[in-house]
């Protein structure tokens, strides 16, 4: 089990630095459009669509580091309060239950890729970019954020039964 939750890990940090690169590339474009917009008062035409773009999946890519770097924000105020035992069991179950509706929606996000897909969905701009791609790679994202939240829910699980800190 320990080894299945390193893998997860291990792959939220890979999506993490794919995020930091994608952060850069974006920055480049943009800084590109304003560059090109004052000196030559051109466009690149893409710059705001492709950094939509870039924002919706640096935001999907990077949920499960941030979750396993304890990023999210955590109502530990009240947790603090009660009994280490019972912070622990209302731990499980809310990651338990986090679990599950991000399942719930990355079902649903594949679902609207593959439509996007299968029906040749394309932006409504010059590029006419296939909303797949940007799709699929927020789906990528989606699912590693799911599978960071099982991950996490079994460190919480596993720390009900040691005295280890489940985080």
């Amino acid at each position: 089990m320990r080894r299945l939750v390193a893998l997860v890990e291990g792959i939220s940090d890979w999506c993490a630095r794919v995020s930091a690169v994608l952060l850069g590339l974006m920055t480049l474009l943009i800084l590109t459009e304003i560059l090109l917009w004052n000196t030559a008062k051109t466009s690149t035409l893409i710059a705001d669509e492709y950094s939509a773009y870039g924002l919706a999946i640096i935001i999907f890519l990077g949920a499960g580091y941030c979750l396993k770097e304890r990023g999210h924000i955590r109502i530990t105020l009240v947790l603090g309060f009660l009994p280490e035992k019972l912070a622990k069991i209302i731990a499980v179950a809310a990651t338990a239950l986090t679990t599950v509706f991000m399942g719930y929606i990355c079902y649903y996000l594949i679902k609207m890729t593959l439509a996007a897909y299968r029906y040749g969905s394309t932006s409504g701009t010059l590029t006419e970019t296939p909303l797949w791609i940007p799709q699929a790679i927020m789906c990528l994202g989606a699912v590693v954020f799911c599978l960071q939240l099982a991950a996490t829910t079994v460190r919480t699980v596993w720390a009900l039964h040691t005295d280890e800190d489940p985080l």
